[in-house]
């Protein structure tokens, strides 16, 4: 009885929770259009953000399995480490020297090219190819390379449209809040078609979701070459490469930015690998499945608050934003780490964790691209 009436508590925050999502959004829509004083034509802005949530969707196809392939596949723990420690390792080395390779190229859609390439031939392999196979490190190598492209890919495809098209600025803050909006809507879209695809058997579950990652990239794909094409840098590569590596290593501003961005993410990487086992502590019976949602529709939440903050009236300046948020984020999980809470408790703490964060990497992005534009 206890269960049953804490899973329609949960499923009717999740309900609660999106709805108050949605009727933000289209408030704001509705009150700061993005191209309202633009020339940029809302088409091209549309099918932007059309690419993007295709990618957020084959990032969250694969993020729903996690290491479960492995185990199923009956893999040592040993293997899953090493799998594990490949995957962070080749996105932590070599997911910066790729960005400054597609920036010196001059072409960042190249970079959003490959990574739906790299999606279609993980989604090929996994088809194909056993779990047991012994390059199976490769196809964790490219998935982890993937995800590093997409790190930057298209915050940096849309900054140099922005740029190079001489936009104003709040054209692209708009941009950024949605992208992180539009992201948590392709996570929970992605994990309820994995999951119904899983719900019969688990062998056609892994299958079936190799092929909807193999049709996703084809639209990608075909998106990225056959669609909107970037504009063409007015600098010389040589210059913007020097301009870049200038920018990085001589500004304390940008390093921070950089230091501050990678502590949300190593934070957000921690959560990700103890949430379940802390809302599980001590034999609870909870559904997983239904706390996920909820904790997107938070980060959809917080990321509607970014209109109002930068292209509102309020007087709240992003860094001061940004010390309050960081605050409040690690008081949360502070109290999760302290002692024992009932689930109502964790789930409330996790929202407003995932609140957090969805206000922050908008701003996080809206800075970098002020510091940039600065810069050059």
């Amino acid at each position: 009885m206890g269960t049953k009436f804490i899973t329609l508590r949960i499923h009717n925050n999740v309900l609660l929770l999106f709805n108050r999502s949605l009727s933000s959004f289209f408030q704001q829509i509705s009150l700061s259009h993005p191209f309202a004083d633009q020339s940029r034509s809302p088409t091209s802005h549309r099918y932007f953000l059309f690419l993007y949530s295709l990618a957020s969707a084959m990032e969250g196809v694969w993020s729903v399995f996690g290491d479960f392939e492995f185990v199923y596949s009956g893999a040592s723990k040993e293997q899953i480490l090493f799998s594990l420690i490949l995957g962070f390792g080749s996105s932590l080395l070599l997911a910066p020297l790729l960005a400054f390779l597609f920036d010196s190229i001059g072409g960042h859609n190249k970079a959003c090219l490959v990574f739906c390439i790299l999606h279609l031939f993980v989604g090929i392999w996994k088809r194909i190819v056993p779990q047991s196979h012994p390059c199976v490190w490769f196809l964790t190598l490219s998935s982890s390379l993937a995800t590093g492209i997409f790190s930057f890919a298209f915050e940096a495809w849309i900054v140099l449209e922005n740029e190079d098209q001489g936009y104003r600025l709040r054209a692209l803050t708009n941009t950024f809040w949605l992208m992180t909006f539009i992201e948590s809507a392709s996570l929970i879209g992605s994990q309820v078609l994995v999951n119904w695809l899983l719900a019969s058997d688990v062998d056609t579950g892994i299958a079936s979701s190799s092929t909807a990652t193999i049709f996703i990239a084809i639209i990608g794909i075909f998106c990225v070459t056959k669609g909107w094409k970037q504009t063409p840098h007015s600098a010389p590569v040589k210059d913007r490469r020097w301009m870049s590596y200038i920018n990085i290593f001589s500004d304390k501003r940008i390093l921070l930015l950089g230091f501050a961005h990678a502590c949300l993410q190593f934070s957000i990487a921690i959560f990700w690998i103890l949430w379940a086992p802390t809302l599980v502590a001590d034999g609870r019976e909870v559904h997983l499945g239904l706390i996920y949602p909820c904790l997107m529709g938070a980060r959809m939440l917080g990321s509607t608050v970014c209109p109002w903050l930068f292209c509102g009236s309020s007087s709240l300046r992003i860094e001061d934003c940004l010390v309050y948020a960081f605050t409040v984020m690690g008081l949360a999980l502070s109290i999760v780490a302290y002692d024992y809470q009932e689930i109502g408790v964790l789930v409330s703490l996790f929202c407003l964790f995932h609140a957090g964060v969805g206000l922050i990497i908008p701003s996080l992005a809206r800075l970098r691209t002020i510091e940039a534009i600065t810069r050059t």
